[in-house]
């Protein structure tokens, strides 16, 4: 080989690494691009709303102090590993309850709070054995013991799998609990359970929507504010138990359910409803937007911020919802309607008392819809939950378990501290 050759064989290498390097840069930012474009981005509405940082910080950390450690606690410890939200108005504890506080647990990085909440709902919940095996009683006296009801409630179920998986990517499952292995159990047993002994899947597998409850006639019905299409999302990316399409699927259901369940104008739902979204009345109750339903608009402004595949309809749902209560006045909405937003007849009681008011539970969680409403007058209800107080009412009334928690869940996704917790990188 000549020296003309060889100069020329390296000149064309040369040439060859050149296109090569040149080609893969740009596909290689268009594919990082694109990574962080599917990243959902947490947005700060109290930092954009002008509120510093260290005064988000302050009321964030204030509002769980209120609710898990401060004298007008609802979370109690037990011995050195148990402890338990309770509904104090009603005397017990709940799956609600329980599993909400593991969420606020999970994404707060309160791992010893986290590990009680699961020890006490397996200890007095969970079920061991028989056709409930790995569902949860939903009621339990926390004083002594007794279980109100042996029955769940789907969204307890919904919640605890949920926080489970977040826990198993936050902190593994070698710290003495496999998170994982946990919610493995909840899931697999859930898809046994074909109506024998008249129990079934948490989901309607039929219509690939969550049931009221899970058994009885209550599978085959449906509460709005536990359609929380982000988490199937969830279980379909971290769960690996071969139900991946299933899930996704039913996150699309609940999406279109939510579309046909909310009212065209005012956008309030009824607290129980068809699987076709139609209102469904119950023997106690008739249908209307009451204490369930405050959850919807938060559940919304979730799935938008997380994954935004509805993001059209959500967009115009928030702005039918926000302009609703607007009407009604931003500082004295009160906190149950009729779907088409007049004043109803029957008014569902709070432990004893039985009183339309502003609650601040609603006000918290129609402050999230600001997340995903476009509108800039939409940071009126931002301002208004930053102004709400967690403390009695002028008659003296006091929730600081339901008001309580949507006040902290609020808080957490208007900071941006509400979010997908992805595995650790090791």
């Amino acid at each position: 080989m000549t020296v003309y050759q060889i100069i020329t064989n390296e000149y064309l290498v040369r040439v060859r690494l050149f296109i090569i390097v040149f080609t893969l840069i740009p596909a290689f930012a268009i594919s990082q691009n694109k990574k962080k474009a599917d990243k959902p981005q947490y947005r700060n509405l109290f930092k954009e709303a002008g509120y510093s940082q260290i005064d988000i910080d302050k009321k964030l950390t204030k509002a769980y102090y209120d609710i898990f450690e401060g004298p007008n606690k609802v979370y109690f410890e037990e011995g050195d590993s148990l402890g338990y939200v309770s509904d104090v108005k009603n005397k017990d504890a709940r799956t609600e309850g329980m599993s909400y506080g593991m969420m606020a647990a999970v994404q707060l990085n309160k791992k010893e709070v986290f590990d009680r909440l699961w020890r006490w709902s397996v200890k007095y919940m969970q079920h061991q054995d028989g056709s409930r095996e790995a569902y949860f009683a939903w009621s339990v006296n926390p004083q002594t013991k007794k279980q109100n009801s042996p029955g769940s409630a789907s969204d307890g179920e919904l919640y605890y799998i949920t926080s489970l998986l977040f826990a198993s990517n936050k902190w593994g499952n070698d710290t003495g609990i496999n998170y994982y292995k946990e919610a493995r159990r909840i899931l697999d047993a859930m898809w046994k359970k074909d109506g024998t002994g008249n129990i079934y899947n948490i989901i309607n597998t039929e219509h690939k929507q969550i049931s009221f409850v899970p058994e009885g006639g209550g599978y085959n019905w449906t509460d709005p504010s536990y359609h929380v299409p982000a988490f199937y999302e969830i279980w379909a990316l971290y769960a690996k138990d071969g139900h991946e399409q299933f899930y996704k699927e039913c996150a699309d259901v609940s999406r279109n359910f939510l579309h046909k369940a909310c009212h065209p104008v005012t956008g309030l739902n009824s607290d129980y409803t068809e699987f076709n979204g139609e209102p469904h009345p119950t023997p106690w109750m008739p249908p209307g937007f009451r204490y369930d339903s405050w959850r919807v608009p938060m559940n919304i402004a979730m799935d938008y911020t997380w994954y935004g595949k509805d993001k059209k309809w959500q967009e115009d749902y928030t702005e039918r919802f926000q302009n609703f209560l607007r009407s009604k006045g931003l500082d004295t909405y009160q906190d149950q309607f009729n779907l088409d937003g007049s004043t109803p007849d029957f008014i569902l009681q709070a432990g004893s008392v039985k009183k339309l008011r502003h609650s601040i539970g609603l006000v918290a969680t129609a402050a999230t819809a600001s997340l995903v409403n476009k509108d800039k007058a939409s940071m009126d209800f931002v301002h208004a939950v930053w102004n709400a107080k967690l403390e009695p009412y002028e008659d003296g009334y006091f929730d600081p378990y339901y008001d309580g928690l949507m006040y902290l869940f609020s808080l957490m996704h208007l900071s941006g501290k509400y979010q997908i917790i992805v595995p650790e990188i090791k």
